[in-house]
């Protein structure tokens, strides 16, 4: 059976597909780079203006997704190939296959008589057929948007005419030097300050510099312009803004405007899925895979989030029959199996959980080092059995030891915790740090001496923290530097909620760190039990999302705040999924919201008359708390 058809019986399954307005999946078209057929070689970058103006309009049709060049282009770059001034049909036509088009687009253009002569052949290799289209227009923008609306009537018009800009923007695009690729930008907009795609690609440019604040003061600089440009260059230039400030209101806004005006892209229902699941909106997120699933309905990747979708929004079999459908496209791997034995416990179902993890270490023993057996391991830990949880953790320990790693000793010193040996924990934590500070391994102990000084605040030894701090900070480099930056932070005495965000500031002073200042400063807050102070960031954190992250303790953290604030129904809405265990160490903030999980939920079953449950938590709760 194909995709398409059994996804279509997926969607049914799933039972919001209906919602959508289109339940086909559009034509995949990739426009490639166009081929000069004059002798004049100084028009050459023309080829690529074609591909980049004709896919940009097309964009636009309900019915296509045009898949965007500087998507190929990245597919090329993955693949160490380089297309230069080569004809698309040459250079691009693998890449844009593995993109999955059903159409490739090819064309040709001349000059002739004043005028310029264009055509393009669109390719429908599956079903063997093939449309040719020619246009004769006096400039090249106009031509590329003669071919567009050609193809559809609903394309639309690229958002500049201006030849000097084009130009100098397709010359940007083919440079393989970032300096020179940079000047070109900048010649396009001195040529047309209102054209939002050399802005994009040059503040793109400057992120790869690690010029931030030049990145962010060129898109402020193209926003002052924004009413000049077209709906979909606006939409994609706030967008990019936003992502830049930091601002996910507005980047939502942004994302649902592309939406509207790009509906048969699925990366941007993909992305809406995203940040829809980042800030909690379980239904929307739902909502935009299956969207996203229709325009692509062959991405295991998507069939894998809408399972933690539909599982999040508290529909465990629909999120099983998506991962099953996973499972069935891509019957090899073991991932599907991972993944149900997640969302089995995001519901507390341990066992079904366990057995799945199980299923996956069996089918590929390998997979991620071992990690189902740490998953197991944390599945029996939460359901009370010590023993059996040590057991699996030996399993772990003992698989990456077989691969060489060094920091098993880590690891084992972190499960003590996590286990609820704690003083054995922080002495062979101790004795790893000592033993590898002076090796290659120097970040690592670095790592754990902060790890111990998070743990010494935990205790509420501030002072031990700040000496352990001090080591770490001596030791730290790029890769243990965050979390070095924390543990100093929290090292500190303790003090108001006010005088804590004034240290915040003073400790995390760039606009790259605002993540890492809220999150410092939320562990800050609720160790000197701070909590109206720290809700009000965690809710923030909680409805904005974190993006590339996994945010479980959110949730606990923000239910803790809720309970110490009287705000018990809301807390317990907060805690009725379980945090899916992580897979590995190093974890150096889970002491923050595990064990303390337990202790929450055995309060709010105590407010509700749940006595049996509330002691039952309890029990576990102390049980880790040694």
């Amino acid at each position: 059976m194909s995709y398409r058809v059994s996804l279509a019986a997926f969607c049914l399954a799933a039972a919001s597909c209906s919602r959508s307005p289109s339940t086909a999946p559009p034509v995949r078209v990739a426009v490639l780079r166009f081929e000069n057929l004059s002798a004049d070689p100084s028009i050459d970058w023309m080829g690529r203006a074609f591909s980049e103006i004709v896919s940009r309009d097309l964009a636009a049709v309900p019915a296509v997704y045009s898949i965007p060049p500087g998507r190929l282009h990245s597919l090329d770059a993955a693949f160490g190939r380089r297309g230069g001034g080569v004809p698309g049909v040459s250079a691009e036509r693998d890449d844009a296959l593995a993109a999955g088009a059903d159409q490739l687009g090819y064309g040709e253009y001349w000059q002739q008589n004043g005028r310029l002569h264009a055509r393009l052949t669109l390719d429908d290799a599956p079903r063997g057929k093939t449309r040719v289209i020619s246009v004769s227009e006096s400039g090249l923008s106009a031509a590329a948007d003669a071919l567009a609306l050609q193809v559809s009537a609903q394309a639309s018009i690229y958002g500049t005419r201006n030849a000097a800009a084009v130009r100098a923007y397709a010359l940007g695009l083919e440079s393989a030097d970032s300096q020179t690729a940079g000047l070109h930008f900048q010649e396009s907009i001195a040529a047309d300050p209102d054209f939002e795609s050399p802005y994009e690609a040059l503040a793109q440019l400057r992120l790869q510099q690690r010029d931030q604040t030049g990145a962010a003061a060129l898109l402020e600089q193209a926003l002052a312009r924004r009413d000049r440009m077209p709906d979909i260059d606006r939409a994609q230039l706030m967008l990019e803004a936003a992502k830049l400030r930091g601002d996910s209101a507005a980047g939502r806004q942004a994302l649902a405007d592309l939406a509207r005006l790009t509906p048969s892209d699925p990366s941007v229902w993909r992305s809406l899925g995203e940040t829809a699941m980042a800030g909690h909106r379980y239904a929307q997120a739902v909502e935009a895979y299956q969207r996203a699933l229709i325009l692509q309905p062959n991405d295991p990747v998507l069939m894998n989030q809408l399972g933690y979708a539909l599982a999040y929004s508290g529909d465990l079999e629909a999120a099983l029959r998506a991962l099953r459908q996973y499972a069935a496209v891509r019957p090899a791997d073991t991932n599907p199996l991972d993944s149900m034995g997640d969302v089995n416990l995001l519901f507390g179902r341990l066992r079904e959980a366990e057995n799945f993890y199980l299923q996956a270490a069996r089918k590929d023993p390998g997979l991620v080092g071992g990690a189902e057996f740490r998953k197991t391991a944390m599945a029996r830990l939460m359901g009370g059995d010590l023993a059996g949880a040590a057991a699996f953790a030996r399993q772990y320990a003992e698989r990456r030891a077989q691969l060489r790693d060094p920091l098993v000793d880590y690891y084992a010193a972190e499960w003590l915790w996590i286990s609820g040996s704690r003083k054995e924990a922080f002495q062979r934590l101790e004795q790893f740090a000592r033993r590898v500070e002076n090796s290659p391994l120097k970040e690592a102990a670095a790592e754990a001496y902060a790890e111990l000084a998070v743990w010494s605040v935990a205790l509420g030894d501030r002072s031990g923290a700040a000496l352990l701090a001090q080591k770490a900070g001596q030791l730290t480099g790029p890769a243990s530097g965050a979390t070095v930056a924390v543990a100093r932070f929290l090292a500190q005495p303790p003090a108001s909620a006010a005088e804590w965000a004034v240290r915040a500031d003073r400790a995390f002073p760039q606009s790259a760190e605002k993540l890492l200042k809220q999150r410092a400063l939320v562990y800050a807050l609720l160790t000197d039990r701070q909590f109206s102070a720290a809700a009000g960031i965690l809710q923030s954190l909680y409805d904005d999302g974190v993006p590339a992250a996994n945010n479980d303790d959110i949730p606990v953290l923000l239910a803790w705040s809720y309970l110490e604030t009287g705000r018990s129904k809301e807390a317990a809405d907060l805690l009725r999924f379980n945090p899916l265990p992580p897979s590995s160490g190093v974890q150096p903030f889970l002491v923050f919201f595990f064990p303390r999980l337990f202790d929450l939920r055995a309060r709010v079953a105590t407010s509700s008359g749940q006595a049996e449950a509330a002691r039952a938590q309890d029990r576990l709760f102390r049980q880790l708390s040694e």
